[in-house]
């Protein structure tokens, strides 16, 4: 499909930049086969599932992966660290911005003293990067910033707003694996999902760790020229008997956001995948139009950049015209978009 077929038009005033409450956004309700459309809040969301339901949730935690380093000239440059290279916690494939601040050879100086020498330069822009030391999880801690994306604009090398690294953090973040948040988990509050059980309907969890694939924009004019990049999925045993069990009992499997909608889809399709126990894998597998979705009834989801792979995805549960509708009436109704903004429940 050409990609200009998912276009569409959003005031810059609806891309929200601050974090509201958590659970205090909007809920647009979507029935994707008459394409009615409903306005609840998302504290509504218990009384939106049935008992016999299962809620899927992406449990991987975010990294602070986000650096701010200076090159020999003291000027600014951001490191995005993505995963280490060949399991050495010294070396990291990274994305940089300015680029040419960040050249193969040049060496980036931290705010706590470590170093960095740029030891190359792929063809699609990622660099090598070296430090002098082990780069852990305390190290990010200490001295990473929050990954919020580039549409949510704060000052280029300004410490983390607290707000912003309590906001963009799922409160049943497990590992930190991902280098983005699975924003549609980003709405829930322990008073949401205690509801949630009261009403009866099972929650289990699943990790996808989110990579750089999430920031990789589509350049090809057709949706078949674009290729995901792979990520790590790992779904427990008890995940799987707890969808088994729902299935079962005529329930609906209900995805939170597009990474368990991916996860789960991508896991039926697995021919040699055993039928029971913990089941790992890498999936780069791209849901556009025309997709067969066997695992996912229900799908909550926040409102999606243009022509992202992951607007395309909603859309093939839906339906196109009907995604772009929806969206047109929440820009009427003055909804958020993006990872602050406010929520969508596809039914």
């Amino acid at each position: 499909m050409q990609v200009s077929l998912f276009d569409y038009e959003l005031p810059d005033d609806r891309i929200a930049q601050e974090p509201r409450p958590r659970g205090s956004s909007r809920l647009l309700v979507l029935d994707r086969r008459s394409g009615a459309v409903r306005h609840r809040t998302f504290s509504d969301l218990p009384s939106l599932l049935a008992p016999a339901d299962v809620l899927v949730r992406n449990d991987v935690r975010v990294r602070h992966a986000r650096l701010w380093g200076r090159d020999p000239e003291e000027r600014l440059v951001e490191v995005f660290l993505l995963e280490r290279v060949g399991g050495d916690a010294r070396r990291w494939s990274a994305l940089t911005r300015p680029g040419r601040r960040a050249r193969a050879g040049r060496t980036l100086r931290f705010a706590d003293g470590a170093k960095a020498r740029i030891e190359s330069v792929n063809a699609d822009g990622k660099r090598i990067v070296a430090f002098d030391r082990a780069i852990d999880a305390a190290w990010f801690d200490a001295w990473g910033s929050v990954p919020i994306p580039p549409y949510i604009r704060r000052p280029a090398g300004e410490p983390d707003r607290p707000a912003d690294r309590d906001a963009y953090q799922t409160v049943f973040a497990r590992e930190a694996l991902a280098v983005a948040a699975p924003t549609a988990g980003l709405h829930f509050t322990s008073e949401v999902l205690s509801a949630i059980r009261v009403r009866g309907t099972a929650i289990a969890d699943l990790t996808l760790a989110i990579g750089a694939g999430t920031f990789k924009p589509v350049t090809a004019e057709d949706t078949e020229g674009h290729r995901m990049d792979a990520e790590a999925v790992r779904i427990p045993a008890a995940t799987r008997e707890t969808i088994r069990r729902t299935r079962a009992s005529g329930g609906r499997v209900v995805a939170v956001g597009t990474t368990v909608a991916r996860s789960l889809e991508a896991a039926a399709l697995l021919a040699a995948a055993p039928v029971e126990g913990e089941l790992q894998f890498q999936t780069d597998l791209f849901i556009q139009p025309g997709f067969e979705f066997r695992a996912v009834d229900a799908l909550l989801t926040n409102f999606h950049l243009p022509r992202s792979t992951l607007l395309m995805l909603v859309s093939a549960f839906a339906g196109r015209e009907t995604i772009l509708a929806a969206y047109a009436a929440a820009i009427r109704e003055e909804y958020l978009f993006y990872s602050f903004g406010d929520a969508m429940l596809i039914v």
